[in-house]
C-alpha cells in the first residue's frame, strides 16, 4: 500500500521504560538523578572556566566548552523524561513532544561525533604543525568549525526525525524504551521503513564512520610525532595535551559501537534480556558518558584544574 493512503491514528506514545521491573525503578531514579546533577555541575563549571579564564581562550578549550554545553543539552533532552518514567508507570508522551525529543537526541549525538573530529584536528595541528598552529587555528577558523558541527548535526537529525515521524503508526503505540529512541519508534511503524534504514546507514557513515577514520588518522600522525620527541619529559607533555580527548573518544564511540554492533537474540527469552540490556547501555551512553567528560578533562588537564581552583578562590574571596 502506498504511503499516501495511510493515516496515523496515533496521537501519542506510551514509554514502557522499566515498568516490567518495578523493583529497579526507585534505585535507578536515585542514581540517574544524582548523575544528572553531577553532569549539570561538572559541565557547567567547565563552561564557566572556559569563558571567564582568559588563559583558556584557545581553540582546544573553546571546543571543550562546546562539548560541555552539548552534553548538558543532550542529557536535558532525555533525562527528565527518564526520571518521570520511573515515577509514572507507562508514561505517555504526545506525538509532537516525542518528535522534539527524538530530534534533540539525534542532533546532539551527531554534533558530538563531528565535534570530536574537530577536536582531533586541533590536537593534530598543535602537536604535528606547532609553527603553523596559530595561523591555521585562528578564531576565524575554529568558531566556524564548531558552528559547522552544530549545523551538520541538526541537519541530519531533522532529516531522520522527519522521515520517522511521517510514518504511519497503527494500534501499537507502546515504545519499549525510556525515550523516543528512533530504532524503538521505527519498530512500531506499519509501513515499509527501507527509506529510513537507508538514510540511517548513510548518516552513520557520515557521522560515525568518517569522524572515526579522521580521528584514527589524526592520532596515527600525533603518536608518530610524539615518538620522535627526544626527551621523555617532552613526550609526556605532548601526550598529556591529547590524552583526555582520546579517552573521551574511546568511551563515546566504544559505547555506540557496542550498543548498535552486538548480535541480536532470536529467542523470546533472549530478546527480553537483550531489550533490558539495550536500555541499560542506552542509559550509560546518555548519562554516564556526559558525566565522565568533565571529570576526565579536569583530572587530565592542569590548565583546567588551575582555572577551577582560581574560580573557586575568586568566589570565596569575593564573599
Amino acid at each position: 500500500m502506498e504511503r499516501s493512503n495511510w493515516t496515523s491514528p496515533v496521537v501519542g506514545f506510551i514509554l514502557l521504560g522499566l515498568s516490567a521491573h518495578p523493583k529497579l525503578e526507585n534505585t535507578f531514579f536515585v542514581f540517574i538523578l544524582l548523575m544528572y546533577l553531577v553532569i549539570l555541575l561538572g559541565n557547567g563549571v567547565l563552561i564557566l572556566v572556559t569563558v571567564l579564564d582568559s588563559h583558556l581562550h584557545i581553540p582546544m578549550y573553546f571546543f571543550l566548552g562546546n562539548l560541555s554545553f552539548l552534553d548538558i543539552c543532550y542529557t536535558t533532552s532525555s533525562v527528565p523524561l527518564v526520571l518521570d518514567s520511573f515515577l509514572t508507570p507507562r508514561k505517555t508522551i504526545s506525538f509532537s513532544a516525542c518528535a522534539v525529543q527524538m530530534f534533540l537526541s539525534l542532533a546532539m549525538g551527531a554534533t558530538e561525533c563531528v565535534l570530536l573530529g574537530m577536536m582531533a584536528f586541533d590536537r593534530y595541528m598543535a602537536i604535528c604543525k606547532p609553527l603553523r598552529y596559530p595561523e591555521i587555528m585562528s578564531k576565524s577558523a575554529y568558531v566556524p568549525m564548531a558552528a559547522g558541527s552544530w549545523v551538520a548535526g541538526s541537519s541530519t537529525a531533522m532529516v531522520q526525525t522527519s522521515l520517522a515521524m511521517r510514518l504511519p503508526f497503527c494500534d501499537d503505540n507502546v515504545i519499549n524504551h525510556f525515550t523516543c529512541e528512533i530504532l524503538a519508534v521505527l519498530k512500531l511503524a506499519c509501513a515499509d521503513i527501507s527509506i529510513n534504514v537507508i538514510s540511517m546507514v548513510v548518516a552513520n557513515m557520515l557521522f560515525l564512520g568518517i569522524p572515526i577514520l579522521f580521528i584514527f588518522v589524526s592520532y596515527v600522525f600525533i603518536i608518530a610525532t610524539i615518538l620522535r620527541i627526544p626527551s621523555a619529559e617532552g613526550k609526556k607533555k605532548a601526550f598529556s595535551t591529547c590524552s583526555a580527548h582520546l579517552i573521551v573518544v574511546v568511551v563515546f564511540y566504544g559505547t555506540i559501537v557496542f550498543m548498535y554492533g552486538k548480535p541480536k537474540s532470536k529467542d523470546s527469552l533472549g530478546a527480553d534480556k537483550q531489550d533490558l540490556s539495550d536500555k541499560f547501555i542506552s542509559l550509560f551512553y546518555g548519562v554516564v558518558t556526559p558525566m565522565l567528560n568533565p571529570i576526565i578533562y579536569s583530572l587530565r588537564n592542569k590548565d583546567v584544574k588551575a582555572a577551577v581552583r582560581k574560580l573557586i578562590f575568586r568566589k570565596h574571596f569575593t564573599q
